[in-house]
Order: structure tokens, then C-alpha cells, then sequence
């Protein structure tokens, strides 16, 4: 089964919603797995909302009918209706049982929604994905998020293929069966939606743990995945119980169940899955070693483990009432993960990995035509919802929610919350009733920000009055239009500010006859305030938006002295950052217009500084030296060049590289390559981190020998963060040594699903022109597969989304080889193509050249007969059609 050439919908409005008419209070499934076809008996007790008299209706995909009755009684074909995807059975009534068989084909199913088969049909194993309207392609139900049953699953297999047998909720029995078959059933004892449904079935190997939750209970963690990589699911493991162990004592939230089964799988859509005692992980946020995983993915992988944890409360205990909802789960989960990431490593750092994550996918979404609010008034194809303004801006607001009410108010808020809406579906008015009626604030006005699309953009302007010692700092915002919403109304804006003295000291700030220490904040909800700060003895520099406490775009006039100043003097890691960003973004814009050095002179001068001074964490250091991304600066330009950037991005490395010295550069990444191990501690990635930013920065001044070093690294590397740096370095100027480094990497991990993704990817990032020939010629090596998410992203997502100046060519050859593919996918797996599609947003602000062949590129797209209407979306709203 494909979901290729589904017809376009009429779109969906959160205008139109209503209670459900038809709901299920429990539901019964039995489930005959097999590969090529499994056969679902469900029986559904069924309950109506006298108020809305209108026959029973409900959704089914891709299902083979085989039988059905009603309380009891076989229907002939003329007691039901089964058409354009909708069971229709009249003679129901309150209380009325409905049960249906049905027979679908999960070997055939190559969208991975639904029931499907992961690996090979020798050795792979059965697994579904509900989220969001996946049950309708397993059996017929009214696949809402608000008709929450209790569950009861009984599964059936032959044993010596499918010895493991798994669904959620607790275990309910299990037994043998005739034929070399068995059997095992599974009871959930809390209502949850359809979405959350969830079965496993094959050859599968477990680690496990016994763990006490802090009331008490004693529950069972495992982890499941195929047997030669259950070694690397210990990492995981001990991130589950972390994340348990940080929302008891964070947020009182306890696990509920018996046993909490997570498994691994190579063929996702998703990053993970929070189904109700059995999450389903993507392999690669779940399998982790020294040998295969980066730094930074380990941190992932912590990080993904505890956002699907954290879901068996924000998202499974308290769901949402519809998908327009959708950022209730997700982006309240996401900040949840964040805090807890945070907890876990280094709060500066998480925060500035967060805001980077933030302007290289939403800013761009939000400012193109793909642009729609937190919480969309319209969609046609749900699964073009999980976007980073749902996930990643919807965590902002939550945050600036949090920052609002601070720690302890936050708390409180979250505690009513649960209490209210425990084994319901809310609303986001629910989420902020509950945090507001906890606080004894009105926090409505903070719902502006989930309708409307766009990001603000916050205008500083300070004035200092030398004769009254006042600053006074003028605060104004405006939104651009974005797609379908013209007109824009002011939103609360919450800035938290210092103010430092031309030394480099904090000031006490007085506001308006208070006292408010050195750090303040101020709420800005008109298009334009006036704040006065008293006795304040000097011109004084601001520090705006600390901990970026709002997500809009700061623009204020600074010098290229003031912001050396933050860079140098700023206690808030997040604001020292950002001043950097802001220094080498006034630098990046003289060497564009070849005008005035003093700002890259400023931004050298001070990081030359700073790398001189050992008391600075590494970690910190390696992105204070790391200049914007080539997106984020596209995103400031009316009209793009990407190969242009590429450039000037460059050139502006090499003067902090000359400012440096080969000399400095080449003893501290000796000291940092003889003293770093493979220790997973917070100081040893930091000093791997930036021996990698030196070593790329070594490559700018003195090539020969940066290669030669990361050739050597490359062979003595004893863990991925170190081997896949080097081979990064190598790689991407094209070194000598690349050939042979890329020939052992590909030999070493031929085995290894998620090392062969990052070869991929790799390569699929070298700049310029030639990236295309390589792109194409990977598509011949015999593990490349479209069929697969990760290794189609690996390729094709790294190519489009993260190599502007090689994806955005001229000659257009870019934009037509992604386009083919994405036909060529849409026909496999609809959402992994429209996602992959996305690439194409903001495809307007190229410049002319390759605008003209963007748009000939998507045009010749949309005209492609049976296109999903997944990617028919995508592709109509990129085009404004």
C-alpha cells in the first residue's frame, strides 16, 4: 500500500470544529500479524452526543473490508455505506457495538503510516505509526484526537518469525497457539486517542531495568532493537531513567504503567513516537557508542528520549482537543526537553543551540510562503503541520510563558493544568487559563502569538540625558505581512535587559521609582513604548533580550565597540554569543559593500582576545568563533546570492583565521588533540569542540598542514566526534586526502545504517558547483535507497537544506534533480517528500537567475500527474498558488 495520489482535500478549519458526534468508549482489537497480509477484527463500543443527530461515520484507508456487524447482527451491503474513504453505518445507536475484520497489506505499505514492515521481509519486523492519521489505514474509527477509549490488544503470530509480540499498555497474558503460533494481549487502563495506538512484532533482542518511581510504583524499562545493536542502546537507557527521574522532581509527574517498552527502527518518518507504553524511536535518536555517534547526537539521543517521555503527560495523559492544537504537545514537550537538556549539560549552550536551530529553519519559514501561525486557522494535509513554527516557536512562547510567571508561578500553573485536563483533550485557551488562574493573571493576550504568523521585528532605539541621568529606551515592533494574513496587531513582547558601563560593569537599574537589580525586564505590547531607566551616571550599553527571551529579530544600532563590549563583558552566555553573531553579521555587511573594516577589526580583535584567556569554557569559545550560517545570512537580504555568501562567509573567516595566527591556531589544537579523550563529561566535548573549530579555521591559513592534521586525526580518531571532523575538513575543501579517508569510512561502517547516512551527508555538503556530480553519483552506490527517510534526508535533505551555494546553482540543475526526486519519492512515501519540498521556500528572494529557474523547476513539479496532496500542498503554497 502507497498513500501516493491521495485526492486533494478541502481544507480544514478550526472555525468548523466541532464535538465529536460519534465517540468510543472502548475499544477491542485482534490482531493476525502477517508480512504480505494482516487481518484486524475490531469491536468498538460506541457512544452518540444526542445533540447532534447524524449518522455513525468513520475513517478507514486503504482497508479491505471482509466483514461487519452491529451489535451482533452480520450487515448486508445495503445497512452500511463504504465509499471515498468513510464506513457509514446508519443504524447505530447510543451504546451500539460495532465490529469489522479487515485485511490490510503492511509489506506493500512503502509510506510507513499505519502497519508496516521495517528491513527486510526475511528478517525486518512489523511496527505501525499513527500519529496523526495513521489508525485509518489499520481499522475503521473515528481518527480524531478527541475520541479517547480504553484499549484492549490482543496480538497473534507464528512464533519462530515473530517471537517478540508487543503493544502498548500493560501486559495482559500471553500463551501458545496451534501451529507454531502465539499470542499476547495488552490492556490499557487510561483513555487516549487512536494516535497513540501501537504494535511491534518480530525478531527483536532487550536490555532492561527495574526502576521505582518516586510514589512507589515499580515498573520495568526496556529497550528493544535488532540483536547485533542492543550494545548501543545502554546510552538511551540511561537517559530514560534521567528524564523519569528530572519530571518527578521538576513537574511531579510520575510514569503510570507497568512497563515502558521503547524500540528501534531504521525505516521512520518521525524522530521518535510517544505511543503510550511502547515508543517508537527513529534508530537513529536511540542507538548510541563512542565509535558511531558524535557529540552532538549523543546529546540528541538525550534529548529525543526525554522529549517522548516527557509526552506520557504533556501529549498522552493530557492530549490535544484537535490539530490545530498541535503545539500544545509538541511545543510545550519541546521546552520541557529543553529544560531538561539544559539541566543535564550546559544551560548557555543549550540556549544558544536552541536559537541557532530556531533562525536556520523557522525565522525562514516564517518569513517565506510556507509561513502559517503556531496554531494555523486552515490545513489541508496535517502532516505539513510538524513544522519547526509548531515544534520550535511553539516552545518560544511557552518559554516567554514561563519567563512571565517565573519558576515557581510556571510550576503552579503546570500542576492546575494536569489537575484540569488529566485524561482529556485542551485546548491552547485551557493551557493558558490554567497557568493564568494559577497565577492570578490574564495571560490571553499571549494567545495573539499562536494566531499570528511572522516574526516580529523589535527596533531599540536608547537615549541617554546627561543633565537628568535618564536612559531612555524607545521599544518598537512591527511584523511583516506574511501569506493569507495582511494586517498585523502588536504583540506582548517581554524583553529582559541589563545595562553595562563603558568598563564593562553591570549598572542597578531604577524603573520607574523601583528597584530592579542589574537585570529587569519590560513587556512590550504597543507598537511602540518608552521605558526610562533613572540614575544612570553614563551612556550606558545596552543588553537586550537576554537569553533571547522573546523570538523576534532584535535591531538596534549598535557600534561595532559596544557590541566587542557585550562579546567581551557579557555574564549572560547566551547575550555574549549573540553579540558576536551581531558583530560578524556588521562585519559580513562591510566586506559585502567593501566599506568601512572597523566592525571585522572589532570582531577579530576581541574573539583574538578571548582565545588568549583560558578561564573561557571551550565549548563556548569554538561558537563565539563561528560566525552565522550562510542561511541566516540569506535571510536578511531582499535578494539572495547564494555562492556570493559562500564567499563572503568565507573571507570572513579567514580574517579571524589571519587574526589568530597560524601560530596560536597550531599550538592549541595540539594541546586540545593531545589532551582530549573520548570521555562523554561536559569538558571533554567541549575541548572537542573546539579543536574542531580550530582545525576548520587552521584549513583557512595554512592548508597543507590543517590537512595533513586532519588526515592524521582522521586514522588515530579513536570515536566518531573526532573521526567525522576531520573527515568534514578534508572533505569539504576537497583535500587530497579525502578520496582515501571517504573510501575507509565507507568500508569501515558499511554495516552501520547511521554512519553510512552521515558519509552521505558529508559529501552531499561540499560548497559549490561540484556538488551536484557528487550528489548524482551517490545515488548509484548500492545503499542509497529512497525508500529509506533517513538516507533520502542524508542525501537529498543535506544537498537542498544545508548547501546553499551547491543546491542553488545557476543553471538550475539543482532545483531540477530535486524535483525529480521528489516525484519520483511522492510516489513511495508522500511525507518524506513534501518535507524534503520545503527546501524550495523562499525561492522568491533569489536573485533573478536562479529565481527564473526555481520557479520553472516547481512549475513542471505541480504539473506531475497524481502528486499526493502532501506534496500538492507544499508545492501549491511555495508556488502562492
Amino acid at each position: 500500500m502507497t498513500l501516493a495520489n491521495k485526492p486533494t482535500s478541502s481544507p480544514i478549519r478550526l472555525r468548523d470544529y466541532r464535538h465529536p458526534a460519534w465517540s468510543v468508549d472502548s475499544v477491542e482489537l485482534d490482531v493476525d500479524l502477517g508480512i504480505d497480509t494482516t487481518e484486524i477484527t475490531s469491536r468498538l463500543t460506541l457512544r452518540q452526543d444526542i445533540a447532534q443527530a447524524l449518522p455513525l461515520r468513520l475513517d478507514g484507508e486503504g482497508l479491505e473490508l471482509l466483514a461487519i456487524s452491529l451489535d451482533g447482527r452480520s450487515l448486508d451491503a445495503t445497512q452500511y455505506r463504504h465509499e471515498h474513504n468513510v464506513l457509514e453505518v446508519p443504524g447505530a445507536r447510543d451504546g451500539s457495538v460495532l465490529e469489522t475484520r479487515v485485511r490490510i497489506r503492511p509489506a506493500a505499505n512503502t509510506a510507513l503510516e499505519g502497519l508496516y514492515l521495517s528491513g527486510p521481509r526475511e528478517t525486518g519486523f512489523l511496527l505501525t505509526q499513527c500519529e496523526a492519521e495513521g489508525f485509518r489505514h489499520i481499522t475503521f474509527f473515528p481518527d480524531r484526537p478527541d475520541v479517547l477509549a480504553r484499549y484492549t490488544v490482543t496480538l497473534r503470530a507464528d512464533r519462530e518469525r515473530f517471537p517478540v509480540l508487543l503493544a502498548g499498555g500493560n501486559p495482559d497474558g500471553a500463551g501458545e497457539l496451534a501451529d507454531g503460533r502465539h499470542w499476547a494481549r495488552f490492556i490499557d487502563p487510561h483513555p487516549r486517542p487512536c494516535y497513540l495506538f501501537a504494535l511491534v512484532a518480530g525478531q527483536l533482542d532487550s536490555i532492561r531495568r527495574d526502576y521505582v518511581t518516586a510514589e512507589g510504583r515499580k515498573i520495568t524499562l526496556v529497550m528493544w532493537s535488532e540483536a547485533h545493536v542492543i550494545d548501543r542502546c545502554h546510552y538511551a537507557l540511561d537517559a530514560l531513567e534521567r528524564s523519569m527521574r528530572w519530571d518527578e522532581r521538576s513537574y511531579g509527574r510520575n510514569y503510570d504503567l507497568d512497563v515502558f517498552h521503547v524500540v528501534a527502527t531504521h525505516d521512520f518518518n518521525m524522530g521518535a513516537m510517544e505511543n503510550k507504553g511502547l515508543n517508537i524511536f527513529n534508530a537513529k535518536y536511540l542507538l548510541a557508542n563512542p565509535d558511531s555517534t558524535t557529540d552532538e547526537e549523543y546529546r540528541a539521543v538525550e534529548a529525543v528520549v526525554a522529549h517522548e517521555y516527557f509526552h506520557n503527560w504533556t501529549g498522552n495523559r493530557v492530549t490535544c482537543r484537535d490539530w490545530f492544537q498541535l503545539s500544545l504537545k509538541e511545543g510545550l514537550t519541546v521546552f520541557r526537553e529543553q529544560q531538561f537538556s539544559a539541566e543535564m549539560n550546559s544551560p548557555s549552550l543549550k540556549r544558544i543551540e536552541d536559537v541557532s536551530l530556531l533562525r536556520r529553519t523557522q525565522f525562514p519559514e516564517d518569513a517565506g510562503p510556507l509561513a502559517h501561525p503556531v496554531r494555523p486557522a486552515e490545513y489541508r494535509e496535517i502532516n505539513n503541520f510538524y513544522t519547526a513554527t509548531v515544534y520550535e516557536k511553539g516552545s518560544e512562547l511557552v518559554r516567554m510563558l514561563a519567563g512571565r510567571l517565573g519558576q515557581d508561578g510556571f510550576r503552579r500553573g503546570m500542576d492546575l493544568y494536569f489537575e484540569r485536563h488529566d485524561g482529556n483533550a485542551a485546548t491552547l485557551e485551557d493551557f493558558l487559563a490554567a497557568l493564568g488562574d494559577a497565577n492570578h493573571i490574564d495571560l490571553m493576550p499571549y494567545l495573539a502569538w499562536y494566531a499570528q504568523s511572522g516574526t516580529p521585528r523589535l527596533h531599540a532605539k536608547g537615549e541617554y540625558d546627561p543633565a537628568r541621568h535618564e536612559y531612555a529606551l524607545t521599544l518598537s515592533q512591527q511584523t511583516r505581512a506574511t501569506p493569507r494574513q495582511s494586517e498585523k496587531i502588536p504583540l506582548p513582547i517581554p524583553v529582559k535587559l541589563s545595562l553595562f558601563d563603558h568598563s564593562g560593569q553591570m549598572l542597578a537599574l531604577h524603573l520607574d521609582g523601583h528597584h530592579a537589580g542589574t537585570e529587569t525586564v519590560v513587556v512590550a505590547d504597543k507598537a511602540s513604548q518608552r521605558f526610562v531607566f533613572h540614575d544612570v551616571p553614563s551612556p550606558p550599553v545596552p543588553s537586550l533580550l537576554r537569553g533571547f527571551s522573546a523570538p523576534v529579530v532584535l535591531e538596534c544600532h549598535y557600534t561595532p565597540a559596544e557590541l566587542a563590549l557585550l562579546l567581551t563583558h557579557d555574564a549572560d552566555g547566551f547575550n555574549r554569543w549573540e553579540a558576536s553573531q551581531q558583530l560578524a553579521t556588521l562585519a559580513f555587511d562591510t566586506l559585502q559593500d567593501a566599506t568601512d573594516s572597523s566592525a571585522c577589526k572589532a570582531w577579530c580583535d576581541a574573539l583574538a582576545a578571548l582565545f588568549e584567556n583560558p578561564g573561557i569554557d571551550d565549548a563556548l569559545l569554538a561558537d563565539l568563533m563561528t560566525p552565522p550560517g550562510e542561511i541566516e545570512f540569506a535571510d536578511r537580504q531582499s535578494e539572495v546570492d547564494p555562492a556570493k555568501i559562500h564567499a563572503l562567509r568565507r573571507n570572513l573567516e579567514h580574517h579571524l583565521a589571519r587574526r589568530l595566527g597560524v601560530s596560536a591556531l597550531l599550538d592549541r589544537y595540539q594541546a586540545l588533540h593531545a589532551d582530549v579523550g573520548q570521555q562523554l563529561d561536559a569538558a571533554s566535548q567541549a575541548k572537542r569542540r573546539l579543536k574542531r573549530r580550530v582545525l576548520e579555521l587552521l584549513a583557512l591559513v595554512d592548508t597543507d598542514q590543517a590537512h595533513t592534521l586532519a588526515a592524521r586525526q582522521y586514522s588515530s580518531a579513536t570515536g566518531m566526534t573526532d573521526r567525522l571532523a576531520a573527515l568534514g575538513v578534508l572533505v569539504r575543501a576537497r583535500a587530497p586526502q579525502a578520496p582515501a579517508a571517504l573510501a575507509d569510512f565507507r568500508q569501515r561502517y558499511a554495516d552501520n545504517p547511521l554512519a553510512l547516512d552521515k558519509w552521505f551527508a558529508e559529501q552531499a555538503k561540499v560548497p559549490g558547483d561540484d556538488a551536484l556530480a557528487g550528489v548524482m553519483a551517490l545515488e548509484s552506490d548500492p545503499a542509497f535507497t529512497l525508500k529509506n527517510p533517513n538516507r533520502a534526508r542524508a542525501l537529498f535533505g543535506s544537498f537542498a537544506s544545508a548547501n546553499p551555494s551547491g543546491f542553488h546553482r545557476t543553471d538550475g540543475a539543482g532545483y531540477r534533480l530535486l524535483a525529480e526526486r521528489l516525484a519520483q519519492l511522492d510516489a513511495l512515501n508522500p511525507q518524506i517528500a513534501a518535507r524534503l519540498a520545503t527546501a524550495f521556500n523562499g525561492w522568491q528572494r533569489l536573485e533573478s537567475v536562479r529565481r527564473e529557474a526555481a520557479r520553472a523547476a516547481l512549475e513542471k513539479l505541480a504539473r506531475h500527474e497524481g502528486l499526493s496532496r502532501n506534496l500538492n500542498e507544499i508545492i501549491g503554497n511555495v508556488l502562492q498558488r
